[in-house]
């Protein structure tokens, strides 16, 4: 999965619009391996946007929650506190490279 795509369903504030388009973007740019499109392929990847975060919000919509909501803060508070351990551990304990 694409890390810079974080998850939508469930959280405390809800997910909005900028949400929806920016994982949609996100996504389309994985798969298209392009950050920005060739101007011929312009209009084709701003359709795929915009139907990808239709689906995405359609989904969203119809989805159930089973669980209480997550803090969005918190989780990034995790996230941050993860990343800076795993950053520590790797400064500790550089990975050797095979050329």
């Amino acid at each position: 999965m694409c890390r810079s795509i974080q998850p939508l369903h469930n959280y405390e504030p809800p997910s909005g619009a900028d949400d929806v388009r920016a994982a949609a973007l996100q996504y389309v740019r994985k798969i298209s391996g392009s950050t920005r499109p060739p101007r011929v392929n312009q209009a084709a990847f701003d359709r795929a946007v915009e139907a990808v975060a239709a689906a995405t919000q359609e989904l969203l919509e119809a989805l159930v929650a089973t669980t209480p909501p997550h803090d969005r803060t918190a989780e990034r508070q995790l996230a941050r506190a993860r990343r800076e351990r795993s950053e520590a551990r790797r400064a500790i304990a550089p990975v050797a490279r095979t050329a």
